[in-house]
This record gives structure tokens, sequence and C-alpha cells, in this order.
């Protein structure tokens, strides 16, 4: 395997990866907001708001991924 074919070959499984644990966060996030307004939906609102912060942050991960695999593609790693 040649140099390049590596290094694409580490940069797919590097946003692979990383996609995997963000795309089960926000899943548990999503699941977890949903009981939690279906149990009290007075407090719908601030349920809401905390749901989309806590999605910001868990696809924070998934663009750190992003930015390492195309650090990998083009050689800079």
């Amino acid at each position: 395997m040649t140099d390049t074919g590596a290094r694409l070959l580490a940069a797919a499984l590097a946003i692979g990866l990383a996609a995997i644990g963000p795309g089960i966060g926000v899943g548990l996030l999503v699941a977890g907001a949903l009981q939690a307004i279906a149990r009290n939906p007075e407090t719908e609102g601030s349920i809401r708001t905390n749901m989309f912060v806590g999605i910001a942050l868990t696809e924070g991960l998934a663009i750190f991924g992003l930015v390492i695999s195309l650090l990998i593609g083009f050689g800079v790693l």
C-alpha cells in the first residue's frame, strides 16, 4: 500500500469513527429530552434549550474528527 493510500484510509477511518460517538450521543440526548418533556410538559422550554446546547457540544466532537481527518488526508499530520 502506498503512502497516499494509507493516508486516505486513515482519514476515512478517522471521520467514520469520530461520527459514531456523537451520533449515538445525540440520539440518547434527544430521546431523554423527549421523555422528560412527555413526563413534565411545563418544562419544555428549558429542556429544549438544554437539549440544543447538548447537541451543539456533541456535534463539536464530530467536527474535531472531521478536522483531524482532513489534516490526515491532506498530509499535514
